[in-house]
């Protein structure tokens, strides 16, 4: 299991740029999946990114392709969530998630990951 802790959400303007940070706990961080959702009031959660263990796959929500990026740091136990050109839609809490995995492979189903942070709220005025 690890810990989750989400950073660098906040209010922005259409169009703007955040960066969401995830640290997770433990030293086994690069043995882990990860994925970014996201969800808005009244709404499922979504899949929004998703990065294999060493960070040579990843995938993303049609919505976002473009305009988000994910990475992460294996050395930090970090990864990020760089969104660009935000739009009102993008309102939403995101939160980051881990699976520990032994393929390179990267998940979008919200059932596959086993571990969750507490979200941050993303909020994009128009």
């Amino acid at each position: 299991q690890v810990q989750l802790v989400e950073s660098g959400g906040g209010l922005v303007q259409a169009g703007g740029s955040l960066r969401l940070s995830c640290a997770a706990s433990g030293r086994t961080f690069s043995s882990y999946t990860m994925g970014w959702f996201r969800q808005a009031p009244g709404k499922e959660r979504e899949f929004v990114a998703g990065i294999s263990r060493i960070g040579g796959l990843t995938s993303y929500a049609d919505s976002v392709k473009g305009r988000f990026t994910i990475s992460r740091d294996n050395a930090k136990n970090t990864a990020y969530l760089q969104m660009n050109t935000l739009k009102p839609e993008d309102t939403a809490v995101y939160y980051c998630a881990a699976v520990r995995s032994v393929t390179p492979l990267v998940r979008t189903s919200t059932s596959s990951y086993d571990d969750w942070g507490q979200g941050t709220q993303v909020t994009v005025s128009s």
